[in-house]
């Protein structure tokens, strides 16, 4: 059997009212920014408003974005910066 693929798997950042980062996965960018800004997106962000979509990374699977999101979570501010300027020069 032929396994479907949505093909519209994302891994997205935030950047917060703060200046922090929130690191996420979506299959609908606007409806998770729209959730995140009216307070029902995640714990994190619901003080941290507005947000505003840095960055988004689209996945043939959902593994592959949660495991994008997992391993952004886990790197420093600085190295997260970097993984941000990286993305915008297209490395």
């Amino acid at each position: 059997m032929e396994q479907k693929h949505n093909h519209n798997h994302l891994f997205y950042v935030l950047e917060c009212k703060d200046g922090s980062y929130y690191g996420g996965y979506t299959t609908d960018i606007n409806r998770r920014v729209a959730m995140h800004n009216s307070g029902k997106g995640a714990k994190y962000t619901r003080a941290r408003r507005p947000v505003r979509c840095i960055h988004h990374k689209k996945f043939e699977t959902k593994r592959e974005a949660m495991q994008a999101e997992y391993r952004f979570k886990q790197l420093t501010r600085p190295a997260k910066e970097r993984y941000l300027e990286q993305e915008e020069a297209g490395q």
